[in-house]
C-alpha cells in the first residue's frame, strides 16, 4: 500500500575540509558499518571513495516526485558515480521496516525515510551516525545517540483533476454529491504516515482534536457511505486512469505530481484546505545495522542533510580529477533541494538564519493566519490503534 502520492554540504564546507585527512591504508581500516560521524569515517575523502568502491546505493520506496528526491538520486549519482536501485518506490513505512527485518543482506536497504513512529518503534534497527549537521536539527527530532533524526515534513493538501465539476477548497466541500466516485486515499492509515496524516486533517475538519481522532474516522465512513469515496489506491497509475479525481497528499508532492500529471495530459492543482492545517512530524531518516554498503548510506545520509547552494543534476559538469570532498562542496545541498521540492527539511530554520535556504516553489506557502495542528507521535499511535479497529470495516 502506497506511503506517498503519484515523496550538508553543510555551509560546512569548512567543516568537511577541516577534518584531518587519512592515508589509504587508514582508510582501509575503517569499518564503516560501525563509524559514527564524518570524524570516525575518516573525513569526506575516505567516505567518499569508500562508497565509490562499494559503487552502489539500496533505497527504498522513494518516488522520484516524492519532496524532488527524484533530483537527490540523479544528482548523488552523478556527482559520485554510485548506481541506485529504489526498492517499491510506492510502498509504506511498514513495507521498509518489514524490508529491514526480512531481506537478505545483499537487498536490503541502506537507509530508510519512514514515518516517525516507524523509527522510533524500531530503534535497535538502526545504527548511530550523526551528520555534519546534526547540531542543527532540534533536539526534539532526533535520538540522542544518532540512530534516527528528522529529515524533512509537510503539510496535507486537497490535490484534485481539474476537470472536476467544482474545485474543492475544503474538507466540507467534498461532501457535496459533485464527487461521487472521485475521492481516493494514499494507503491505509494504520501503515501509510501520509494516510494517517489525512485521517488527522479530516479530523480537525471535523471538529476533532489530535487527542482523538473519530471525528476524522466518522468524516471517511460518512464519505464512503455516500459513494464519493471510494477503495482504489490514491496513485499515478489510477489518476491516469480516472478512477478517481480528488486525494490527500503531502503538499511537498506537488510540483512532482503537477508535472507528471500534465505528461500524460491532465491538469493537477493543489490547495491547503481551509477548514484544516495539519502539520506532519517529520519523516526520518535512518541507517539499518545491516546495510549491505554501509560507506555509501553514510555518505546518501551527509548528502541529505548537508545546506549548500550549489549545483543540481542540470548544472554540474565533469567533476573528474576532483576529491571527493570538493564534489561534495559543490553541489545542492540535499536540504536544499527538498525545499525546492516544496518540503520542510529539518534543518530550515538554521539554514534560514544563516541564509543558506532557497526559496521554495511559487504557491506553496503556508496560509496566513492558518491554525496549525501536528500531532506528537504519542497522538498518532493512539489513532493507529483506533484505526486498526475501525478502518477494516470502514
Amino acid at each position: 500500500m502506497r506511503k506517498r502520492l503519484l515523496t550538508g554540504v553543510i555551509a560546512a564546507t569548512v567543516a568537511v575540509t577541516s577534518l584531518v585527512a587519512v592515508s589509504s591504508s587508514q582508510a582501509a581500516s575503517i569499518d564503516y558499518s560501525k563509524c559514527t560521524d564524518l570524524k570516525s569515517c575518516g573525513g569526506m575523502d575516505a567516505l567518499v571513495k569508500a562508497a565509490q568502491k562499494e559503487g552502489k546505493l539500496n533505497v527504498i520506496t522513494l518516488p522520484r516526485d516524492w519532496a524532488n528526491y527524484g533530483e537527490a538520486i540523479d544528482l548523488f549519482t552523478k556527482a559520485f558515480g554510485i548506481k541506485i536501485a529504489d526498492d517499491n518506490p510506492d510502498g509504506s513505512s511498514a513495507y521498509e521496516i518489514q524490508t529491514v527485518k526480512t531481506a537478505p543482506k545483499s537487498k536490503a536497504p541502506d537507509a530508510v525515510d519512514v514515518g516517525i513512529t516507524y523509527g522510533a518503534d524500531n530503534v535497535n534497527l538502526f545504527a548511530p551516525y550523526k551528520v555534519a549537521t546534526w547540531k542543527d536539527i532540534p533536539a526534539a527530532w532526533k535520538e540522542a545517540s544518532g540512530r534516527w533524526a528528522g529529515d524533512y515534513y509537510g503539510q496535507i493538501a486537497l490535490a484534485y483533476d481539474t476537470t472536476v465539476t467544482k474545485a474543492p477548497k475544503s474538507f466540507a466541500d467534498l461532501k457535496d454529491p459533485a464527487f461521487k466516485g472521485q475521492v481516493a486515499i494514499g494507503g491505509d492509515p494504520t501503515g501509510a504516515q501520509e494516510a494517517l496524516m489525512s485521517v488527522f486533517a479530516a479530523n480537525q475538519a471535523s471538529g476533532g482534536t489530535a487527542a482523538n481522532i473519530q471525528a476524522g474516522i466518522d468524516y471517511f465512513k460518512g464519505l464512503k457511505a455516500s459513494g464519493n469515496f471510494v477503495s482504489v489506491l490514491a496513485n499515478g497509475q489510477n489518476l491516469a486512469a480516472g478512477a478517481y479525481k480528488v486525494s490527500f497528499s503531502w503538499d511537498f508532492n506537488g510540483p512532482g505530481a503537477i508535472a507528471s500529471a500534465a505528461k500524460i495530459g491532465k491538469t493537477l492543482k493543489y490547495v491547503i484546505p481551509s477548514d484544516a492545517v495539519i502539520k506532519g512530524t517529520p519523516y526520518i531518516m535512518a541507517i539499518p545495522f545491516n546495510a549491505p554498503h554501509p560507506a555509501a548510506a553514510r555518505l546518501w545520509t551527509e548528502f541529505l542533510y548537508s545546506q549548500n547552494k550549489g549545483k543540481t543534476s542540470a548544472t554540474l559538469g565533469s567533476v573528474k580529477g576532483l576529491s571527493g570532498s570538493k564534489v561534495f562542496a559543490s553541489i545542492q545541498g540535499g536540504q536544499n533541494i527538498w525545499i525546492s521540492g516544496a518540503a520542510h527539511p529539518i534543518t530550515e530554520d538554521a539554514m534560514r538564519a544563516k541564509g543558506l535556504a532557497i526559496n521554495p516553489p511559487a504557491g506553496f506557502e503556508t496560509p496566513a493566519g492558518a491554525k496549525i495542528v501536528q500531532p506528537t507521535p504519542d497522538q498518532q499511535t493512539a489513532a493507529k490503534e483506533l484505526l486498526k479497529t475501525q478502518w477494516p470495516n470502514l
